[in-house]
């Protein structure tokens, strides 16, 4: 995790918005941490790469499908349905979250149809 990763722009976009929420060492647009007297910019925020350590090590995590992106490829997985990869922490997992949606609402309309199917005869 030592290398220094190159983000596209939407993940940029997702990095700098979990800066701005979830990291402890950033006060409004600032980096505590840098902080010597005079106030200096979160390096993160204006970078197209990962540079804070703090961040990759304690930030990045809570993220885990943009964790997934940048660093575990081998944990990513692909739907079923639309082939789009995302992480899981689990191995039974075959469907995107947002297929999965849509699958769940599919397999209860089908199992409900036969149960009145089943009541009715």
């Amino acid at each position: 995790m030592s290398e220094i990763k190159r983000l596209t722009p939407p993940q940029s976009r997702r990095v700098n918005a979990l800066v701005k929420k979830e990291c402890c060492n950033c006060f409004d647009g600032n980096c505590i941490l840098l902080d010597d007297g005079d106030e200096c910019v979160c390096p993160q925020l204006i970078s197209y790469s990962l540079l804070c350590k703090w961040f990759r090590a304690a930030v990045l995590p809570l993220d885990k499908v943009l964790y997934a992106e940048l660093y575990a490829a081998e944990d990513k997985r692909r739907c079923l349905v639309c082939g789009a990869s995302f992480a899981s922490s689990s191995n039974n997992v075959k469907y995107c979250p947002d297929c999965r949606k849509r699958i769940t609402n599919r397999q209860a309309a089908e199992r409900m149809r036969k149960r009145r199917v089943l009541v009715t005869q």
